[in-house]
């Protein structure tokens, strides 16, 4: 008979049985006497204490406690029973079972053309069950042979996060050596085996790196987000390994595995008794980015040698980037920055060593993705905005004028000590605006940021950066972007009030807008915000959000489960002549601004439209020099820019970047030798 069943029983004989003896012994007569005294009869009070009736007041009392807590059973008993048995169940086979976990395989990242940028490899691992901790000398021997720290080995042996019946994981990508010496003596190293598993690969080195991101063991953060997901997204355990950054992080839904589940029967001390349930682990699924790995190799190459080259003649450089988007659709073909490191390092878990050279100050923030997330001021590179602002709020047009003598003063008068100097100081002579973006001419743009300032529309400038996307994320689909700045009036007053600055420091000048006209003073972009403008300018307004992604590859065969949806993020309304002047303009700066500059790009058959820049960073005295270019220029497909973080000129740096890039998309490197002089 079941247990429950007979408890149920007994409890209701004994509720009877205080029934009874309630009924038998708890009833009496009243108590009270009758006082004849001639009058009428009346209840004298009083009470009664012989010894039946204080029995009988005992067994009330006992009867009504014993009732309550057999009541109390019957309804907890009927809860337990009823109400609850099925968590009952559960937490009853559940001291039964134990779940063992096995990791999955993180999904392959590739490039647009099927080549891999990031895959997975055999890893040998030690790894050891729980008992092996209480043998001291069993764990000083193992950390002897792996060369780890008894007390490290302590705490990985302590980490049941892959299921208590687990294998602990002791260490990863062992020697072989050490797998010889542990096959060979089984009896030194008694519940210590060697697994074979996955670990994250990198056939490409540290290609695209600030892309592709790297991998680590999941954070209380991640794990705390995971908790709160109510399921929707992935449950993480402690110890899986997850995405920190780049594409890893993005994309982790997708390249995520599904763990492996085998369900074991254990006893009271824990050990396993049989198998139950099991579910093999999935790998994720693999991931088909824009890149193309050969401009991205041509990007990260032609970076690294002209910074080291601006290191050879004592500027000091510290990095740069470069960007190379179809300006059709978004897609990004490379994305370069400099320095560098090796996603590998983190494989396993990154030691302090490793971490300590990439955050060391003379390693110029390796970890930094310059090309979205390095803010610079962007000089010249800007100028052909500024037109497109003067001519659509009218203070300037296709015939307007201008002398340049390498020196400007507000007033005009050329004694004025308060001037401003043109980046040529020899000077220009008579300019327009066409050659005012062809030779970067300063003194053009000086007398357009006057012009606003004495206009209705004093701000008419920065309306038209913002127009192009600057100041705001451009929402690509990795983390970690900049907003950049476009600064204001109101800008201006609640950052300077803020640091106690006066009030007549406080506000905007007409100065400001003579050194925002030519991307100096408080302005800063990135270099994917650059790339972006100069697909609005290429496509004739419609800019598309950039990204990395291109879709998801199917298990079986080399279609798409899923792909990119590719988003119109902006559309500028220009008018067409304004167009047509700013793109003279710009094919001026590639043939015409400087021969020795035009000697690299004649040599490619493909017209191309750039503009150079170089910005002065006060902040820590260095330049930034720029170059951004589209091509062809009659059906503009690729749009490529890039920057050199300490240069002396962008036409000496940056310029070298683009034209190695474009050599790589077309097939045509720069067989030029000619030594670019200094044009902005």
């Amino acid at each position: 008979m079941d247990l429950s069943l007979v408890i149920v029983i007994v409890c209701a004989v004994l509720a009877v049985a205080l029934i009874i003896v309630f009924v038998v012994y708890g009833r009496s007569e009243a108590a009270f006497t009758l006082d004849i005294g001639g009058a009428s009869p009346r209840a004298s009070g009083g009470s009664d204490s012989s010894a039946e009736k204080t029995l009988s007041g005992r067994l009330t009392g006992f009867a009504v406690v014993v009732g309550a807590v057999f009541a109390t059973l019957l309804a907890r008993l009927w809860s337990m029973q009823l109400v609850s048995s099925e968590e009952y169940s559960e937490q009853a086979e559940s001291n039964r079972t134990s779940t063992v976990y096995t990791q999955a395989p993180r999904g392959r990242i590739l490039d647009r053309n099927g080549r891999e940028i990031v895959s997975n490899r055999a890893s040998l691992t030690v790894a050891a069950s729980a008992d092996v901790l209480d043998d001291e000398v069993e764990v000083q021997l193992l950390a002897n042979l792996i060369g780890m720290p008894a007390q490290a080995v302590r705490r990985r042996l302590q980490d049941s996060s892959e299921g208590y019946q687990s294998l602990r994981t002791v260490s990863v990508d062992v020697s072989r050596r050490v797998v010889a010496y542990i096959g060979e003596h089984p009896d030194v190293f008694p519940g210590v085996e060697v697994e074979q598993r996955t670990q994250r690969s990198y056939p490409l080195g540290s290609l695209a790196a600030h892309v592709v991101g790297y991998t680590g063991t999941v954070t209380s953060e991640q794990l705390s987000a995971s908790e709160e997901s109510d399921g929707e997204g992935i449950t993480y355990r402690s110890g899986d390994v997850v995405g920190q950054t780049g594409v890893e992080l993005a994309y982790e839904s997708v390249l995520q595995g599904v763990r492996g589940e085998q369900v074991v029967y254990i006893d009271a001390y824990g050990d396993v008794l049989g198998l139950s349930t099991s579910i093999e682990p999935q790998s994720g699924s693999d991931l088909v980015l824009t890149l193309d790995v050969d401009i991205q190799r041509t990007a990260e190459e032609s970076l690294d040698r002209i910074v080291g080259k601006m290191r050879d003649t004592g500027i000091d450089s510290v990095g740069g980037s470069a960007i190379v988007m179809d300006c059709t659709n978004g897609e990004i073909l490379a994305m370069a920055s400099n320095p560098t490191f090796s996603p590998s390092v983190f494989v396993g878990g990154i030691s302090t060593a490793d971490w300590d050279a990439l955050q060391d100050e003379g390693a110029h923030n390796p970890m930094l993705n310059r090309a979205i997330a390095g803010q610079y001021p962007p000089g010249s590179v800007i100028k052909p905005l500024t037109t497109f602002a003067a001519l659509d709020h009218g203070i300037a047009s296709a015939d307007s004028g201008y002398y340049c003598t390498g020196w400007w003063t507000w007033s005009g008068d050329q004694s004025d000590p308060n001037g401003m100097r043109c980046w040529s100081e020899s000077g220009h002579g008579g300019v327009g605006l066409v050659d005012g973006i062809t030779y970067s001419c300063d003194v053009v743009f000086y007398e357009i940021g006057k012009g606003f300032w004495n206009s209705d529309t004093p701000e008419g400038m920065q309306e038209t950066f913002r127009e192009y996307g600057l100041g705001s994320t451009t929402g690509i689909d990795i983390s970690g972007e900049a907003a950049g700045r476009v600064p204001d009036a109101a800008w201006k007053w609640d950052y300077f009030k803020s640091l106690g600055y006066s009030d007549e420091d406080s506000t905007w000048q007409g100065g400001e807008n003579c050194n925002l006209a030519i991307g100096q003073g408080d302005m800063l972009v990135t270099c994917l915000q650059m790339a972006c403008v100069y697909c609005g300018i290429a496509n004739g307004g419609p800019i598309w959000r950039p990204h990395v992604m291109r879709g998801v590859r199917a298990r079986i065969g080399d279609g798409f489960i899923s792909r990119y949806r590719c988003e119109q993020i902006n559309d500028v309304h220009e008018d067409d002549a304004y167009r047509n002047l700013v793109k003279q303009g710009m094919l001026g700066v590639t043939y015409e601004e400087s021969a020795t500059q035009a000697a690299h790009w004649t040599n490619l058959d493909v017209r191309v439209c750039s503009k150079t820049g170089t910005a002065e960073q006060t902040s820590v005295d260095r330049n930034v020099g720029w170059f951004g270019a589209y091509a062809p220029a009659d059906d503009p497909k690729y749009v490529v820019f890039a920057n050199v973080d300490g240069a002396d000129w962008g036409s000496s740096s940056a310029m070298l970047v683009v034209r190695d890039i474009f050599g790589t998309i077309y097939g045509q490197p720069d067989t030029s030798t000619a030594e670019v002089g200094g044009t902005d």
